[in-house]
């Protein structure tokens, strides 16, 4: 079973009122190598949860994430499994899917939410990142591939392809 608690996961009391006392696995995905550190060491020592995975931030805070730190698997936050963690527990409305190195592009996918900028607006009103086309919208979970004159709707999940765009920089465009 999967729950979410909001709260700060440093403090041992949001980590029990999350389940840790009877979690099988702890993932400690935040943006801050140093709080993922702290949960891990508090979800082993603290709760003996068997498996710990944590999110590295930062390549060269990837050391610490080990054994001594109670990581037993250490997810580097570009990587694919850290995305799908972050879409499930609906933590982010951008994505990035995967990259395809023999063609140099990466698959982005973002979610246009009643609060998103591009909400009501034109694809072509969108100013997208040199190298970068919106290969597909779903809607009610049908796919269409959109014009220029496609207006965004909250709930339409857009496929990017991009050469040049970052995550962030598709995040910035839609929403």
């Amino acid at each position: 079973m999967f729950r979410q608690v909001k709260g700060d996961a440093c403090e041992p009391d949001v980590l029990e009122r999350a389940g840790a006392l009877n979690a099988d696995l702890v993932v400690a995905a935040t943006g801050e190598d140093e709080d993922n550190l702290v949960i891990s060491l508090l979800a082993k020592r603290q709760f003996a949860v068997p498996r710990v995975l944590a999110r590295v931030n930062d390549r060269d805070d990837g050391w610490l994430f080990d054994q001594r730190w109670g990581v037993d698997v250490a997810l580097p936050a570009e990587g694919p499994m850290v995305a799908l963690i972050e879409e499930a527990t609906g933590g982010v409305q951008t994505v990035g899917l995967m990259r395809l190195a023999a063609a140099g592009v990466t698959l982005i996918e973002t979610r246009i939410r009643p609060e998103s900028a591009t909400a009501g607006r034109a694809l072509a009103d969108v100013p997208l990142p040199s190298g970068t086309v919106v290969a597909a919208v779903i809607r009610d979970g049908q796919p269409a591939v959109p014009g220029p004159d496609h207006r965004m709707q909250p709930g339409d999940v857009l496929l990017v392809i991009t050469a040049t765009a970052t995550k962030q920089d598709i995040e910035a465009a839609f929403q």
